[in-house]
């Protein structure tokens, strides 16, 4: 088992053969899930970019331990690494343009602004971390930040889960009294000092704070950081820990946790072999540019697109419109006398050729009925009267249509004789072509 811990894993990161591409992938199976959640938590986003920052954090952290002892549990490394790379890529405008989600308030951008480095309300607690072995700094990490199970961390070190429980116990003294030490040493005045151990002795008993302690506390803001630190180290560690090594985006990464719930699947790690097998190739920014701007040229090209198909369907649909309104369609409807006068004839008594349409007649419904514009004409006699054939046929129309007997009407307005020779009483239509008239059968 001690073969498989990670520290062993880092050594032979710089051996040559097969065995640094086996240490590499058991290196990435067990931390790149961790790393490229924080990733999407400093991005704010979830997207493509958090594995190209996934990626260059362990570039940068195997990359530097390659041929040496690991320094403390390789986690911790993998995520500050990720914080500084997602700050260093927010100040690059070159990149930011290739990966907007560094413009996120709550990302990139939000990091970039922060000042760097621990904030002081938890230096004493990043002292106190860091002043602890390598194995104790694993087991707190996984065990209380991660909410993993004791085998993990164990397995991590390469130890029997019996002696990680053990260590951890020890661990979780060793922490807190690195903190009440750290607040000794690096107290400002002699009161502060004097104040330790009465800081030390109420917080751990529980309860309220000795009157002359709460006094203290509420001139000096050093004390005050360090019993809200004491507090955390009797009970919710996994903030304390997170935040004193991370900083940004700290809440976020505790809720991450599949150890708390969280089960939203990642992309998969990438491949752990590189040009000299050692640790995972990693894109060079200039290489994100070039991928990123393919991209934004291949939606330029399909916007371009779509825009040219929709001019394309407003331009037939025009034309469609414009077809019906001046082509071929403009017939008016059976019975329909709107713009007769227009499409008749401008002169009184010129004569044209009927326009005939199909309609049911009122008379028979299987006998076409002829609706003719101008003046009916006889093809010997010329222009004449429609006859009526039956008494029961419809009547004539009394309002639109006048005798054209020779002994009734006598000349036409132009002098010249009627040339139809219809029977006594027959009507004659007028004169005006621009009416339309039913021939009754």
């Amino acid at each position: 088992m001690q073969s498989r811990s990670d520290r062993n894993l880092v050594a032979q990161l710089g051996a040559e053969g097969d065995g640094s591409h086996r240490a590499v992938a058991l290196l990435l199976a067990r931390h790149w899930r961790a790393t490229c959640d924080y990733a999407v938590v400093c991005l704010a986003s979830a997207t493509g970019a958090a594995q190209f920052v996934a990626t260059t954090a362990f570039n940068r952290v195997l990359g530097r331990l390659a041929g040496g002892a690991a320094d403390g549990p390789l986690r911790p490394q993998f995520l500050v690494a990720v914080r500084e790379t997602v700050r260093e890529w927010a100040a690059d405008e070159g990149i930011c343009v290739v990966l907007p989600e560094l413009r996120k308030p709550t990302g990139g951008r939000g990091l970039r602004a922060v000042k760097s480095g621990i904030p002081e309300r938890r230096q004493l607690a990043e002292r106190a971390f860091h002043a602890l072995p390598g194995a104790s700094q694993c087991l707190l990490w996984h065990t209380e930040v991660e909410a993993e199970p004791i085998s993990i961390p164990a397995g991590l070190l390469g130890v029997d889960t019996s002696a990680a429980t053990a260590t951890l116990e020890q661990a979780r003294e060793q922490f807190r009294a690195e903190l009440v030490r750290a607040h000794r040493e690096l107290a400002p005045t002699a009161e502060c000092r004097h104040h330790n151990r009465l800081l030390d002795i109420s917080i751990r008993r529980g309860g309220s704070l000795l009157p002359d302690a709460q006094r203290h506390l509420t001139v000096c803001q050093y004390c005050r950081q360090a019993a809200e630190q004491l507090g955390h180290a009797e009970g919710g560690l996994e903030i304390l820990l997170a935040e004193t090594v991370l900083g940004w985006g700290a809440r976020r990464y505790l809720d991450s946790r599949p150890g708390r719930g969280a089960v939203e699947a990642l992309p998969p790690a990438p491949q752990a072999v590189g040009p000299e097998g050692v640790h995972p190739a990693v894109p060079h920014p200039e290489v994100v540019r070039s991928a990123y701007a393919s991209r934004r040229r291949t939606r330029r090209t399909a916007v371009a697109v779509g825009v040219g198909l929709t001019c394309l369907v407003l331009l037939a649909t025009v034309l469609v419109v414009r077809g019906w309104t001046d082509g071929t369609h403009g017939v008016s409807a059976p019975g329909d006398t709107r713009g007769a006068a227009g499409r008749g004839s401008t002169r009184l008594g010129a004569t044209r050729e009927p326009s005939v349409v199909a309609s049911p007649s009122a008379a028979s419904a299987s006998e076409p009925v002829e609706v003719a514009h101008g003046r009916p004409r006889s093809p010997a006699t010329g222009p004449c009267a429609a006859p009526r054939t039956s008494p029961s046929a419809s009547p004539p129309n009394r309002r639109t249509e006048r005798s054209c007997c020779p002994a009734a009407s006598g000349t036409t307005k132009r002098g010249r004789q009627p040339t139809c020779a219809g029977a006594a009483g027959t009507r004659r239509p007028p004169a005006a072509s621009s009416r339309i008239y039913k021939i009754f059968p």
